[in-house]
């Protein structure tokens, strides 16, 4: 792996994370739980390394999307609560009581083939329901005339033998958005949401252990919505419109070094497509960072890459394994230095708005070849590559 580390490499910031941790946890307070996101591979900072520090922190739960995920954990030894956020086949159920996962259920059909698994392996399924307040998307659907069908099949999903409704939560689509009609629309939803949970409760005679909605964007401006428990995502890695005004940081920095520098005269094209073409002499650098290791072909010529001097512009079309850089006007730059894709000095946030998309792109697109190294108190405490050798 050593030989690997002077290509394109991910330094994973633990003390930012833990940083972060604390900063979220303040703001919300005491009696409010914590899930900390840890889908796509922590969003692509490292699963197991990310969720066994919010272990050691006391975080309450950890959110994943597949049962995949949630096994990958429990196998790297992580003992706390994990809800799967997205479908399992109920074949699966088994599996999912043996290794004490919680599961969401989005509809009554999903909810009795789960209570028959959970019978038949003779055990007990914890589950949290999932209420569409809005997203159009996973959940019982409470708006108009499908609130009081909901309520009512809520209620008999959770009257199934088998499993334990310990939790229900939704999911807010433009919590953060500041615009006054994406602000009110969450506000719709949150109140759909607390009457869905007023309506089962007085039906059930009985209250939900967790009520949560509260994701990046309500955490960081909505606090009425923090309900039982927090599931921060992008803002639990430090990035994303509010990390700054919180006083978050990054946790991930993305680097690579310079392996050649070459010089030509104008009128030069460089790489496929010749999209680029010298107009002086140009003294261009290549460096091992391409899409195959996630960088988004979209920003050929449309970015910088930063050095210690200073900013690079990336020109000519990303190649597969390689990409050129521009430093004519950085003459103090040499073959071998460092270069830094994204992290404190340049933003992931303003990169991937540069491509056109999202910071959760960015981050997650960071291919399994690119080497994560953990760092706390400021060493280096643990490796980690995903190929297979």
């Amino acid at each position: 792996m050593r030989s690997t580390l002077k290509r394109t490499w991910a330094q994973i910031d633990l003390d930012a994370l833990e940083h972060n941790y604390k900063t979220i946890r303040q703001k919300t307070g005491q009696g409010v739980g914590f899930l900390g996101v840890v889908k796509a591979d922590a969003y692509g900072h490292g699963a197991i390394q990310v969720s066994g520090l919010l272990q050691e922190l006391g975080a309450d739960y950890l959110g994943v999307s597949s049962i995949d995920e949630a096994a990958e954990l429990r196998y790297g030894g992580i003992t706390m609560p994990i809800l799967i956020l997205g479908y399992t086949p109920a074949d699966q159920v088994g599996q999912l009581i043996d290794l004490r996962i919680t599961q969401t259920v989005t509809d009554f059909d999903a909810a009795s083939e789960y209570s028959r698994a959970a019978a038949a392996h003779g055990g007990t399924l914890r589950v949290h329901i999932k209420a569409d307040t809005g997203m159009s998307r996973l959940g019982f659907r409470g708006a108009g005339d499908a609130f009081d069908e909901s309520v009512e099949q809520i209620c008999r999903a959770c009257s199934l033998p088998g499993l334990d409704c310990e939790g229900i939560f939704t999911h807010f689509a433009v919590s953060d958005e500041s615009d006054e009609e994406s602000q009110e629309y969450t506000q719709r939803q949150f109140e759909l949401f607390t009457s869905c949970i007023a309506a089962v409760e007085e039906k059930r005679g009985r209250k939900f252990a967790l009520r949560h909605c509260a994701n990046t964007g309500a955490t960081a401006c909505l606090p009425e919505t923090y309900l039982d428990m927090v599931r921060p995502g992008l803002l639990l890695y430090g990035c994303g419109a509010f990390a700054k005004e919180m006083g978050l940081r990054p946790v991930m920095t993305l680097k690579t070094y310079i392996s050649t520098i070459k010089s030509y005269p104008a009128g030069t094209s460089v790489s496929y497509g010749r999209r680029f073409v010298t107009e002086r002499a140009t003294r261009m650098g290549v460096v091992p960072y391409g899409y195959a290791d996630g960088f988004l072909r979209c920003l050929s010529d449309n970015c910088a890459l930063m050095t210690a001097d200073g900013p690079a512009p990336v020109r000519g079309r990303i190649c597969m394994d390689m990409c050129m850089i521009d430093l004519t006007d950085l003459p103090g730059v040499k073959a071998g230095d460092e270069v830094e894709i994204f992290g404190s000095s340049n933003s992931a946030d303003d990169l991937a708005s540069a491509a056109g998309t999202i910071s959760y792109e960015l981050l997650t697109s960071v291919s399994k070849r690119v080497p994560r190294i953990y760092y706390r108190a400021g060493k280096e405490i643990a490796r980690e590559l995903l190929l297979r050798f």
